[in-house]
């Protein structure tokens, strides 16, 4: 890539990163051009969907989810690990708003550009809960399917301005209810995030 199609390139990123914090994953590309200070043909060069600049923007914050996972999965008991992960996916996931449906969307369309990367991390989360269970610590009637399910529709709440503020509690029941009984922590759930 020349020097100025990556200047471009990564401006246009950083200014996605921003208006898509501010504004959400519908947030206007020509607004994204402008505020980078390109023309709008530069930024369909770049990136020639919505759904490409998205992966573009999460793909590094995903891999850095299933990093974590991986982490989790030798430095924290089963359990503590499983809901430190839910925890920090519901805080992620939170950061743009409306990435939730695009999350859900990408891991039911393998032609997705964001397919990929939020079926490795799915999956990274789905081992977390698959070695809860074989230690005992989680239900065993929840799967990886149903833990992304949960946990984006978690992050989706935190969108809701009428139960925000207790998105930590309603995070905490949910992660109790996938915990057996003999290892919930009810008072130390919150503590994860």
């Amino acid at each position: 890539m020349r020097a100025d199609a990556k200047k471009n390139y990564e401006q246009l990123l950083a200014v996605a990163e921003s208006v898509i914090a501010e504004q959400g994953v519908d947030a206007s590309l020509r607004d994204i051009a402008r505020r980078a200070d390109v023309g709008l043909a530069t930024l369909f060069r770049h990136f020639p969907t919505r759904e490409a600049m998205l992966e573009a923007l999460l793909r590094a914050q995903f891999d850095e989810m299933t990093a974590r996972a991986v982490e989790l999965e030798t430095s924290a008991s089963p359990a503590d690990a499983l809901v430190s992960w839910l925890h920090d996916f519901i805080a992620y996931a939170h950061k743009y708003r409306g990435v939730v449906a695009a999350m859900m969307n990408a891991i039911e369309d393998p032609q997705s550009a964001l397919h990929t990367s939020c079926v490795t991390m799915r999956t990274a989360g789905t081992r977390l809960l698959n070695r809860a269970q074989s230690a005992g610590m989680a239900r065993t009637d929840v799967d990886g399917t149903d833990l992304f399910a949960l946990a984006s529709s978690l992050a989706w709440l935190g969108d809701q301005a009428a139960v925000a503020e207790r998105l930590d509690h309603l995070s905490d029941v949910v992660a109790s209810a996938i915990l057996t009984s003999a290892h919930r922590n009810d008072g130390a759930l919150g503590e994860q995030s």
